[in-house]
C-alpha cells in the first residue's frame, strides 16, 4: 500500500518509517531538507524509502508527494520559526495544514493519520470553578486536527500528552531538569495529572491506524499510568539513581518558569513557553479505549523511561548517569 510520511526526519516520523516497512508498505518520505531526511534514513537502514522534498508551509512539492498515495501521515509541527514566513506558530501550523489538506483531497488520499495533543476535559471540573483558556499550543493542535479531518473524512487523529522517548522534546526537557537541578523547584502545575505514553506504543498505534475501521474519529491515547508532573520528575530521578528533593511553589509564574527552564536545559524559550502554557489542569484521555480498539498493549511509565534512557545513552552520554 502506498504510504506518505511527512516530518520523516523528526522524532515520530523517523521511528514510524521502519515500522511501516516491516508491514510491507511502499513508503514515501516527505521532508523540507532532502539531505537531512536521507541522513535520518541512513541511520535507520531504510533504503527502500522514496525520499521527496516538499514544504507544507509553502505548499511546495505536495501534489507530487501525494500522487498515488492511499494513506498519508501528517506529523508536521511548526513551532520553530520559518525564514520563509513571518507568522506566529499557530498561523504557520494552520497554513501548513490547510495546504496539505487541500493537496490530499485533490490527490484522492483515502485517509490522513494525524498525531496531535490531548485537550483538557474541562467538563469534569467542580461546580463554580471556571475553565482556564486552552493554551495556544493545544488550541493549534485541535485546529489542525479539524482541518485535516474535514478535508478527508475517513481520517484518524490520535491525541497524546507526553510521549516518552529519547528524542521526544517534552521528555528531554523533563530529563534535563532532573539532571541539572539539585533541588526540583516546581510551580503549582506539579500537581496536575497526565497519562504519558511510551514511544513504542504510539508508533504501533499509528501503524495500526492504516486499516482501523473507525473513520473520521479522534482517539485519546495514554500509557498505563496516571501521574502528576511532580510524580513524573520524581520517578525519572529515581530511575536515573539520583536524589532530587522537591520544593513546591503555590503559584505557576509560567512566563518566568518557562524562561528559567529553557535556560537550564539549553532550549529555545519560544518552544518551552507554549508547552508550559498547557499546564493549567489535568490532561487525561477522555476515554481509555484507544489501545484496546487498536489492539496495542501499552507499557508502564517506568518501562518507557528505562527504554528511553537506554536509547538516549546509545546516542549521547547523560551526565547524571
Amino acid at each position: 500500500m502506498p504510504i506518505l510520511v511527512t516530518g520523516a526526519s523528526g522524532f515520530v516520523g523517523s521511528m514510524l518509517l521502519p515500522r511501516l516497512l516491516l508491514d510491507g508498505h511502499q513508503v514515501r518520505a516527505l521532508g523540507r531538507d532532502r539531505e537531512r531526511t536521507l541522513q535520518a534514513l541512513e541511520l535507520l537502514d531504510a533504503e527502500e524509502v522514496d525520499v521527496v522534498r516538499g514544504d507544507a508551509l509553502l505548499g511546495d512539492g505536495l501534489d507530487a508527494a501525494l500522487d498515488g498515495v492511499d494513506v498519508a501521515y501528517y506529523l508536521i509541527h511548526s513551532m520553530e520559526s520559518s525564514p520563509a514566513l513571518n507568522a506566529t506558530f499557530a498561523d504557520r501550523e494552520r497554513i501548513a495544514a490547510e495546504n496539505f489538506a487541500a493537496a490530499a483531497a485533490r490527490a484522492g488520499v483515502r485517509r490522513i493519520v494525524y498525531l496531535g495533543g490531548l485537550l483538557p476535559a474541562w467538563d469534569e471540573r467542580p461546580l463554580g470553578v471556571d475553565a482556564p483558556p486552552v493554551s495556544r499550543h493545544l488550541a493549534s493542535r485541535a485546529r489542525v486536527e479539524r482541518i485535516l479531518l474535514d478535508a478527508v473524512p475517513d481520517s484518524i487523529a490520535l491525541r497524546a500528552s507526553i510521549v516518552v522517548g529519547a528524542r521526544s522534546r517534552s521528555f528531554r526537557l523533563l530529563v534535563r531538569l532532573v539532571e541539572r537541578m539539585p533541588v526540583l523547584t516546581l510551580p503549582a502545575w506539579r500537581r496536575f495529572r497526565t497519562q504519558p505514553i511510551d514511544e513504542r506504543d504510539v508508533i504501533e498505534m499509528l501503524a495500526r491506524c492504516i486499516n482501523a475501521p473507525m473513520p473520521g474519529r479522534s482517539l485519546d491515547v495514554g500509557g498505563r499510568d496516571i501521574l502528576t508532573y511532580g510524580d513524573m520528575l520524581t520517578r525519572i530521578a529515581d530511575l536515573m539513581l539520583l536524589r532530587r528533593p522537591a520544593v513546591g511553589l503555590r503559584i505557576n509564574l509560567t512566563p518566568v518558569a518557562a524562561r528559567v527552564a529553557a535556560a537550564i536545559v539549553g532550549e529555545d524559550p519560544a518552544l518551552v513557553l507554549p508547552l508550559m502554557e498547557g499546564l493549567q489542569g489535568d490532561l487525561l484521555p477522555a476515554d481509555d479505549h484507544a489501545a484496546e480498539l487498536l489492539g496495542v498493549r501499552v507499557h508502564s511509565f517506568d518501562s518507557a523511561v528505562e527504554h528511553a534512557l537506554t536509547e538516549w545513552e546509545d546516542l549521547e552520554p547523560l551526565a547524571a548517569r
